[in-house]
């Protein structure tokens, strides 16, 4: 297996790059806005462009990997048994990054043999960044995170998320109604990789969200995982495009069967 460390270093200097590219365009101002599943999911020209420099930046170092985008999707070789496949957001949080919001990142993982054992996510508007390897903990500049030790749901600061298609929105606001009565209170900022940070780091307690592609939790999701969450989706399953569900150990089980009881992820 490729070292851990030595993957990590890679999309570090890599991440680090297109987050400047990023925040650069945005200050330059937004441009080539077009939409995909929905007229309310948009795609940048900054999404693209930070897409294609970390492709090309990792070609470069290692040219036979395979990288899955968020935007142009798979690229490189068939992958075989010890291959590596970088999973890419260039942007998570592509509206707040339209409207100047200071909370969207670059997302890198990677994968070997279906196992994410190393990602890095960098907030390229604060600087803030958030790395782990598998097996060899979670790290915010430098300092090893441990989550949040709230033991009690109606004590939690839950962070969520909502889908694009209306239909699925709705459904999610049942979810959230039947929630909401039961924990301390809701968090959305936009931000899938980020909020699965926050909940590593301690901001958040736990953190939900049912519709997320690989992309979107594979990096977050093993910072959250090295910080000693228990990340999952409901009655068992992987975490997927289903649910993903983060929390330490103790809120993990009541808030796994109040989402399980609301059919958080059923629906559209």
């Amino acid at each position: 297996m490729p070292d851990a460390a030595e993957l990590l270093a890679i999309a570090v200097e890599i991440v680090r790059e297109a987050g400047e590219t990023a925040r650069r365009m945005r200050v330059e101002g937004v441009s080539g806005v077009t939409t995909k599943s929905t007229d309310t999911d948009v795609v940048t020209a900054a999404d693209r462009a930070v897409e294609r420099q970390v492709v090309e930046a990792l070609r470069v170092r290692r040219p036979h990997d395979v990288v899955l985008g968020e935007e142009y999707g798979a690229s490189g070789a068939r992958e075989r048994a010890g291959d590596v496949r970088w999973i890419l957001d260039p942007i998570d949080g592509t509206v707040n990054y339209l409207y100047d919001l200071p909370q969207y990142a670059v997302s890198l993982a990677a994968e070997v043999n279906g196992q994410v054992v190393a990602g890095v996510v960098r907030n390229p508007a604060t600087g803030a960044e958030w790395t782990a390897t598998l097996g060899g903990g979670a790290y915010k500049g430098g300092e090893r995170l441990h989550g949040s030790p709230r033991a009690e749901l109606g004590q939690a600061l839950v962070g969520t998320g909502f889908g694009y298609d209306p239909a699925r929105r709705v459904h999610q606001a049942g979810v959230l109604h039947g929630l909401l009565g039961h924990v301390r209170d809701i968090r959305r900022f936009g931000s899938a990789a980020l909020d699965l940070c926050a909940a590593a780091g301690g901001q958040l307690d736990a953190y939900y969200e049912k519709g997320l592609n690989p992309w979107d939790h594979a990096a977050g999701g093993l910072v959250a995982t090295e910080a000693g969450l228990v990340v999952a989706g409901l009655s068992g399953a992987p975490p997927g495009l289903d649910m993903v569900v983060a929390a330490p150990p103790a809120l993990f089980k009541p808030l796994h069967d109040r989402l399980a009881e609301l059919d958080a992820a059923g629906g559209p």
